[in-house]
């Protein structure tokens, strides 16, 4: 067999592998799921129509708000979701697993492609049950035809690669598990801070620059125009920027890490 169907075969081994794990050990995932499901049945039922009516400037109406939070909750979620690479890349890393794997004859990347593919499918399962609750609660998408829809679905699969080569990243890095886990935790933060719950407008001056330049906000207001047929403008760009721009660094720091030898 020539190098690239020994190297896809081996990518196909530890993509299963991963989700064998996340399939026999599901407790990480559902809790890290729980947290936008939470957040987002807390701000629609008990702050819904309180920030509906602030942000209208007239009376209260939920559904509103729940139009206007989802997509922020969406991008929530995949943030939280990879989180669990993180931690499995240093379980992996602080077991010895990867250093049994680097003495095998197999493709070297293998092992990095396991964990973010299988992560990205993890976050995009995530996202569709996410999804579910939101329509369940009322969210309905106006307007959107198949093609945005399209973009929509892309911008998260994209958003997720993305993360997930940083949270890759992160693991590598973590001594342990834990540390992994609190390395990680800008990436559920990062969207409290962003316009997911609070148009920018509407934050203190000196907050809003905090709020803009990071990767969440455009993303979100690219989602949040896409489903809703809102304005977009240049977000639409930057979120595919910081995209590309984070899975650059993150799967070039994996990679060194990955490279290094064991101390």
């Amino acid at each position: 067999m020539s190098s690239l169907p020994l190297a896809v075969r081996d990518c196909s081994t530890m993509l299963r592998r991963n989700l064998l794990h996340a399939r026999r050990y599901p407790s990480l995932t559902l809790n890290l799921l729980l947290t936008p499901v939470m957040l987002l049945l807390l701000f629609v039922y008990i702050f819904g129509d309180v920030m509906s009516a602030g942000m209208g400037g007239g009376g209260a109406d939920r559904s509103e708000y729940i139009a206007y939070v989802v997509p922020g909750i969406l991008l929530m979620t995949i943030g939280s979701t990879v989180i669990g690479a993180a931690v499995s890349v240093a379980t992996d890393m602080s077991e010895g697993i990867v250093a049994r794997f680097r003495t095998m004859a197999i493709h070297r990347g293998s092992v990095l492609v396991g964990h973010v593919v299988g992560s990205v499918l993890q976050s995009v399962a995530s996202v569709v049950l996410v999804g579910a609750v939101a329509v369940a609660i009322g969210f309905r998408s106006k307007d959107a035809t198949a093609l945005e829809w399209l973009a929509a679905l892309g911008l998260l699969a994209l958003f997720a690669l993305a993360l997930t080569w940083i949270a890759v990243g992160m693991g590598m890095a973590s001594p342990n598990a834990e540390a992994a886990s609190n390395s990680a935790m800008p990436l559920i933060l990062l969207p409290l801070i962003s316009s997911a719950f609070t148009p920018i407008g509407a934050m203190p001056g000196w907050f809003q620059p905090i709020a803009q330049y990071q990767p969440f906000t455009p993303a979100i207001e690219t989602l949040r125009g896409l489903l809703l047929g809102t304005e977009i403008g240049n977000n639409g760009w930057i979120a595919v920027a910081w995209c590309l721009g984070l899975a650059v660094l993150g799967y070039r720091w994996s990679a060194s890490k990955f490279g290094q030898d064991p101390k």
